[in-house]
């Protein structure tokens, strides 16, 4: 039986893919902003290195696209921001602002606009190297860390990943350095000015306008609180470094960490700054090429997630429970949950500290997300220590209900992360900076809920109750973490079935209805990434392995056994690769809707390998 044979393929090259200690990770690709950044980082701190930059530059210039841009996704739109980082690196790594490379980037940069109408990000690194003036940025006061946590504002207002950014921020934009940079890119400045503000009665408005009296307070010699916050700015980000001297696991609060740690005076030999550029060489990826040695980096790693989505997979494509590699990637699972305080526990104190990050260092920001994806694999596993896997479960379980949102439903980190009010402020103009409940997320723990024999218990119907409410009127659900309504889709049909309804309910059968009338003419499913920004891509975009699975997911789980489904295992069989995997350039993971994209290498394997698994699970004889 092809699927027979394919499902067999995939699972000995899943296999082939584990790590000796048990997990599995697969390389987090996103795009070229991470090693601009890198380069400019090094060139702020001093410790610039020649061989770093003419690899990291091979890298960017074998990104670039025939019209001298470069985007935030494989097939994407040029990305105007991302362009400016690209080009101010590869001036960094040698290359004359009159190559033709970098005079096809300049046009395209002055004809949308120049630096001025980058992202505030941008032109906080251009600032650093007085390419741009501090004065035309938002300020970002350090007083607001001294914020009581039920004020408006405050940081645990922000997602976790936009406070660990905004706390050190705080300490760059009040130091408002300004280092050589050994180049210049004021020919990507076009002069014009600042945009109108909008109105008074808007909170934008209100907020550009409160920015301006915070630039003039700025300009004051006296602050009577800010050694205070500075000081307790500094000792929040000290207090959160990680085992491999990250924060939060992610690239943007661990630069900009140590460039705040760095103008607070701790020298680069320092131990804390030294622990995080060693933890950063962690995040690098070197291999040759045709053109010599390419250098990048990973924004973040994901070996608890791609460990859990790996067990379920194979679990599911019949591997035995008992199987040596399971058993160790489980052992190893275990060893990885939090038993440490975190910032989640100011929205939930007294509650028992539990689950598991993304990453293999992130120990203050547990996720609900992995959570539930772990402990649904966990419990499937024939660990030799019940008992233990029996605890953490139970722990676990009791921490997810806990971070239940007030709504029902459940965010990624934190709970009733819903304030609305800093999305308004001039400094947020990338990415999303709260962490609302959403579809995804939701489901995978009411599916844990249910998987548990918990589906009747208060949370697990809540959480029902809250996908119900939230499917879109066109029978889909939106996609906060995976792109996009595909996946969803594909995530919230399996824990309606799971928690109770039936194949014949009539959101199940709309979702049914929306995968069909979106199946692409050669058997699969895709979602181009454009989708976020514009309804026109919702459902549309080339067939992918992963998007295929998430589909094929939902159908199975929906009791489908037709036509639809029959042409999206057929499309996978066809289009598997001879090795058992599956060719993916495009990313169909999602950091930030409309900013921030992610090519997950496991996804077109484990993905593909759990909905065969599933089909065979119920066609075979």
């Amino acid at each position: 039986m092809p699927a027979a044979q394919a499902a067999q393929r995939a699972r000995d090259y899943l296999l082939s893919l584990q790590h000796d200690e048990g997990w599995w990770k697969g390389e987090l690709q996103t795009n070229v902003t991470m090693d601009a950044e890198d380069l400019l980082l090094r060139r702020f701190l001093g410790i610039a290195d020649a061989r770093i930059e003419q690899e990291t530059g091979r890298w960017i210039r074998s990104q670039q696209r025939a019209d001298g841009t470069w985007a935030n996704f494989h097939g994407g739109p040029a990305d105007l921001s991302t362009t400016v980082e690209a080009y101010t690196a590869l001036r960094l790594a040698g290359d004359p602002a009159d190559a033709a490379h970098l005079r096809r980037a300049k046009e395209y940069i002055l004809d949308h606009g120049g630096i001025e109408a980058t992202r505030v990000f941008t032109r906080i690194w251009l600032a650093l190297f007085g390419e741009w003036p501090w004065e035309r940025l938002p300020v970002l006061p350090p007083e607001m860390v001294l914020l009581p946590d039920w004020f408006p504002l405050n940081i645990y207002d922000w997602a976790c990943w936009a406070r660990q950014t905004v706390v050190p921020l705080t300490i760059v934009g009040s130091a408002r350095p300004r280092r050589d940079l050994g180049v210049t890119v004021q020919e990507l400045r076009t002069g014009a000015d600042l945009p109108e503000p909008d109105s008074w009665l808007s909170w934008a408005g209100a907020f550009q306008r409160l920015d301006g009296v915070l630039h003039r307070l700025e300009k004051f010699p006296v602050k009577p609180l800010r050694g205070l916050a500075l000081d307790r700015a500094e000792k929040w980000i000290l207090d959160r470094q990680e085992d491999d001297g990250g924060w939060g696991g992610i690239q943007p609060p661990w630069v900009y960490s140590i460039l705040a740690l760095h103008l607070r005076g701790y020298s680069t030999d320092h131990p804390v700054v030294r622990k995080a550029l060693d933890g950063l060489d962690g995040f690098t990826i070197r291999e040759r090429t045709e053109e010599g040695w390419v250098r990048r980096l990973e924004a973040c790693q994901s070996p608890v997630w791609d460990t859990a989505l790996a067990l379920t997979a194979l679990l599911d494509a019949g591997v035995p429970p008992d199987d040596p590699a399971l058993v160790r990637a489980a052992d190893w699972v275990l060893g990885e949950e939090i038993n440490a305080e975190g910032d989640w526990q100011v929205r939930r104190p007294g509650v028992r500290p539990s689950g598991w990050a993304f990453e293999f260092a992130n120990d203050h920001y547990p996720d609900t997300d992995d959570t539930a994806e772990v402990v649904l694999a966990l419990r499937r596993v024939a660990h030799p220590e019940p008992e233990r896997v029996r605890g953490a479960v139970s722990r676990a379980t009791e921490w997810l209900a806990a971070m239940q949102s007030r709504d029902g439903g459940w965010g990624a980190f934190d709970a009733d992360n819903t304030s609305t009010l800093n999305e308004k402020l001039p400094f947020c103009d990338f990415g999303a900076v709260i962490d609302p409940p959403s579809a995804d997320v939701t489901a995978h723990i009411v599916e844990m809920f249910a998987a548990l024999q918990l589906g009747g218990s208060r949370p697990a119907r809540r959480g029902l109750r809250w996908l119900l409410d939230h499917q879109e009127p066109d029978g889909s659900w939106f996609g906060r973490w995976g792109a996009n309504h595909v996946y969803g889709t594909g995530a919230a049909v399996p824990a309606l079935v799971a928690a109770g309804l039936t194949g014949t309910h009539p959101a199940v059968r709309k979702a049914v209805g929306w995968l069909a009338a979106h199946q692409n003419a050669d058997g699969g499913w895709g979602e181009d990434l454009r989708s976020y920004v514009d309804p026109a891509w919702v459902g549309r975009g080339e067939s992918t392995a992963s998007q295929t699975a998430w589909a094929l997911l939902a159908l199975l789980a929906a009791g489908e056994r037709g036509e639809e489904v029959r042409r999206g295992i057929d499309w996978l069989v066809r289009t598997q690769r001879p090795d058992g995997g599956w060719d993916e350039p495009q990313f169909t993971g999602t950091g930030f809707p409309g900013d921030f994209y992610i090519n997950y290498h496991l996804y077109r394997v484990v993905f593909p390998l759990t909905a065969l698994g599933r089909y065979l699970e119920v066609t075979s004889p």
